[in-house]
């Protein structure tokens, strides 16, 4: 089976999230997309972060389709970066194929992230482009290190098949649905 991993504090899940999971499936061609609903973001100031169990319900509430599964994942096997939920999930699950997927504004700081060139090397990574984010992202230092190993938009359904590190940014319709925007709104002026 192909699973897409999509991480994130979902706080709150919102249509966006659902999106960047359907553009996911159609393109990558997966049977499954794992969230990764996470107890909270090392990069991220998590004191607006709603508990794990709320945020779960809200997800699950949302989804319609079987194929997305919100999951409290890294809460169950006790991890915090995403490198060792990967790692985690590869030892118990050896039969699976595992791609990341991440927002395009994502990869914009993905140099930020604890042991990302092992996360790269660890599975491939698809990224979806969001809003803002087109022209900075594969201009971004990570982009610019793992750009051998870009795979062609094209080859975009042989990404879970290929040994990593090996990557795709993926274009189509955007969201411009954000989670912090939900949880502050702009205030009129």
């Amino acid at each position: 089976m192909r699973i897409g991993l999509f991480g994130g504090s979902f706080n709150p899940p919102h249509a966006g999230h659902v999106h960047v999971s359907r553009l996911a499936l159609l393109r990558l061609k997966l049977d499954r997309v794992w969230w990764l609903v996470s107890p909270g973001n090392p990069l991220k100031d998590n004191g607006h972060l709603r508990p794990l169990a709320e945020r779960l319900a809200l997800a699950r509430a949302l989804i319609r389709d079987p194929r997305i599964v919100p999951t409290g994942i890294e809460a169950e096997i006790g991890t915090r970066y995403t490198l060792d939920t990967l790692r985690a999930l590869r030892r118990r699950a050896p039969h699976l194929r595992f791609v990341w997927i991440m927002g395009a504004d994502n990869l914009m700081q993905f140099d930020r992230w604890k042991g990302w060139q092992a996360i790269a090397a660890e599975v491939p990574i698809a990224v979806i482009d969001r809003p803002g984010a087109t022209l900075g992202a594969p201009a971004a230092p990570a982009a610019r290190a793992l750009a051998p190993f870009r795979v062609p938009e094209r080859a975009a359904a042989s990404l879970c098949l290929r040994q990593p590190p090996a990557w795709v940014l993926l274009h189509g319709p955007r969201s411009t649905l954000s989670s912090s925007a939900m949880r502050f709104p702009a205030r009129p002026a």
